[in-house]
């Protein structure tokens, strides 16, 4: 059997970890599967039993700095939130946010090339970019101008399919462009922190694909204010990662999703009308049907309803399982993004098992 991935151990760069807050300080998160260890440069935490915040922090920008997906406030430091990256998982202190005892919570965890360095591929010399080329993922800091046409180095090598953008400075909401949310993607945007629809925005990325060295932007404060701006580039890599889309069917018997893997984390988001950014992971249920589901854009708790949003994963794939409109809408465009488990092949041809 040939091999279909180009990362034999998506653990390496990627984890989905579940912990108990304790309510204390220094409280060190070690991530608990027997792969690789892995230092890791961007952890989104979620509180999986209470409407508490999504809170993102990153190497590039330093610990304690935290922003919110389901948010347009500024950059935050708060000491009592995340406080160091470790060189197996994280340490978070007494914040509720990410610690409150006895509360469940969930992060995932990506790795890039650690506190980066200044890429001056593109017209705006970035102040950090940090890059992992070998699963496609990378975090740039730089200051924008509000000028069409700027562009900034995101040190892939390959051109990104998911980008998010946000102001630090700027009460805007998040930019995000998505390679399959249009036949024109480089035309439209969305925003992360809302349920909106896709909107034809120009101003965002300058009528302009992202290029394998350059993210082409606009004069639009989403991606291109004036001030300090975060952005992180995702690029599809075989076997580990993959952004894409699916049409609905609106039946219970829905749309397979081909991966090449079997996936750790998956999101969606219907284009076309107004939905939240949903998404599922493969800690929380032991098999097949996945029904324990989160909100992205706003601030609920894990949806445990079973026949709602309902998923499968499986050794290749995402099969869905539920006819609901934000998830299975016929005809609908749905666009999604994917991280691994494990590939379907890996190098030495040994396939992975479905769960």
């Amino acid at each position: 059997m040939a091999a279909y991935t180009a990362v034999d151990d998506p653990s390496a760069h990627f984890k989905v970890q579940l912990y108990t807050g304790n309510g204390s300080a220094n409280h060190a998160i070690t991530f608990d599967d027997t792969d690789t260890d892995m230092q890791p440069d961007l952890v989104w935490i979620k509180c999986r039993d209470d409407n508490i915040a999504h809170c993102w922090f990153d190497s590039v920008r330093g610990a304690t700095k935290v922003i919110h997906c389901h948010s347009s406030d500024t950059e935050t430091t708060d000491t009592d939130t995340l406080d160091s990256f470790a060189s197996d998982g994280f340490q978070v202190d007494a914040d509720v946010k990410v610690n409150t005892n006895t509360d469940k919570y969930v992060a995932f965890c990506w790795k890039a090339n650690g506190s980066g360095s200044a890429n001056t591929a593109g017209s705006i010399n970035t102040t950090g970019t940090s890059a992992n080329t070998t699963s496609g993922f990378s975090i740039i800091h730089f200051t924008g101008n509000l000028t069409s046409g700027a562009t900034i180095g995101h040190g892939l090598g390959a051109a990104p399919h998911l980008i998010l953008t946000k102001s630090l400075d700027q009460g805007n909401d998040w930019g995000t462009f998505h390679q399959y949310m249009h036949a024109d993607p480089e035309d439209y945007a969305m925003k992360f922190n809302t349920g909106a629809a896709r909107a034809d925005q120009v101003a965002m990325w300058n009528d302009t694909l992202p290029s394998s060295t350059l993210v082409t932007l606009g004069d639009e404060g989403r991606s291109n204010d004036d001030e300090e701006m975060i952005a992180y580039c995702w690029a599809p890599v075989q076997g580990y990662s993959k952004f894409g889309s699916y049409i609905g069917n609106g039946n219970v018997d829905g749309t397979f999703i081909y991966t090449g893997f079997r996936p750790a984390f998956f999101f969606m988001k219907r284009t076309d009308t107004g939905s939240n950014w949903t998404m599922f992971h493969n800690r929380t249920t032991p098999g097949n049907e996945i029904y324990v589901s989160q909100d992205i854009n706003v601030l609920n708790d894990e949806d445990a309803d079973t026949g709602y949003n309902d998923v499968d994963f499986c050794a290749n794939g995402v099969k869905i399982r539920e006819d609901n409109n934000d998830l299975n809408a016929s005809g609908a465009l749905i666009i999604y993004a994917a991280w691994a488990e494990a590939p379907l092949v890996n190098s030495n041809g040994v396939p992975c098992n479905a769960r």
